[in-house]
């Protein structure tokens, strides 16, 4: 994940004043909301389909898919690119969402990646993951004292401020596990979802942020419930 390793060069703190550190981590609802207009006008000056965003693989995911450009927005839709934003020197990428019936913008937080990055080195330096348990389709939590680690690994949920753990997809990579973020804040309002919705998009609509770096989840109405879905080929 190339990505990845970009992402720790910016996270120094040697290569910011510390007054820019700190402003550069705040997500700002104004700022937010100026790339949301800029966005909106370049797509109405584009023939109302055209959005400023960065050429993804196909296969990258959903909610890391639709970066903004900011190259395509500066200086014709917006004087200058938000200060915390990762282009900018902050610690958010922006990106879209619902991005063919109503583009918005959202933030990802990329102080998750440091974790995920830092995580499989170290599984790697250990030649494989060491399984704990199967938790879901093709998802594995892993026993970190086995692989040498202190302790467990976790990443400070952007919705919640939880601390949340990682998995292991079967695709080999890590993922945050937001299963708790989804049962507190869907808990009241579960009973309309329906069998195989990626209930993910729920956590969106009252958030600045993405659950990036995730797995599609369902609501189990059964157990009542989050659950990961099964993905089919």
């Amino acid at each position: 994940m190339t990505f990845l390793l970009c992402t720790i060069l910016f996270l120094s703190g040697c290569m910011y004043p510390q007054e820019n550190l700190q402003q550069n981590q705040v997500p700002y609802e104004d700022q937010v909301e100026s790339v949301q207009k800029a966005v909106l006008e370049y797509r109405k000056d584009n023939g109302g389909n055209l959005l400023p965003i960065v050429t993804k693989d196909q296969d990258t995911p959903y909610y890391m898919k639709y970066i903004i450009d900011f190259q395509k927005l500066v200086p014709k839709y917006m004087s200058e690119i938000p200060g915390n934003a990762y282009e900018n020197g902050g610690i958010f990428e922006y990106t879209l969402v619902n991005e063919e019936t109503n583009p918005t913008v959202r933030l990802i937080d990329l102080r998750l990646a440091e974790t995920i990055r830092d995580t499989k080195l170290q599984i790697q330096s250990q030649g494989y993951p060491a399984f704990e348990e199967k938790i879901g389709t093709n998802v594995y939590a892993l026993n970190y004292k086995n692989m040498g680690f202190d302790k467990e690994p976790t990443v400070k949920s952007p919705f919640t401020g939880k601390s949340l753990h990682l998995v292991l997809g079967e695709d080999g990579e890590l993922y945050i596990d937001y299963t708790p973020d989804l049962y507190d804040l869907l808990i009241d309002r579960s009973a309309g979802f329906k069998k195989g919705e990626d209930i993910r998009a729920e956590l969106v609509k009252d958030s600045l942020f993405v659950p990036a770096y995730s797995l599609p989840y369902t609501w189990d109405q059964i157990a009542n419930k989050p659950v990961f879905m099964a993905i089919e080929e």
